[in-house]
């Protein structure tokens, strides 16, 4: 039988050409009224998951 993706999963990483695992940063999705400037656009990157929790996701979504 074929495995199924969780589609929260999917919604929330993004897998780049060689594999990596991408995730967006925590606490930049309102209340930015109160934050500097240099935290607002740190919020624009992505961060890349490693260790147990990109094997756990890639599991999620049905790759590994």
């Amino acid at each position: 039988m074929k495995q199924k993706t969780r589609k929260s999963a999917v919604r929330r990483f993004k897998i780049t050409g060689s594999g990596k695992i991408l995730r967006r940063v925590s606490f930049g999705r309102h209340l930015k009224r109160n934050k500097s400037a240099s935290q607002k656009r740190g919020y624009r990157r992505h961060l890349v998951v490693t260790g147990k929790i990109a094997r756990r996701v890639k599991r999620l979504m049905a790759i590994a």
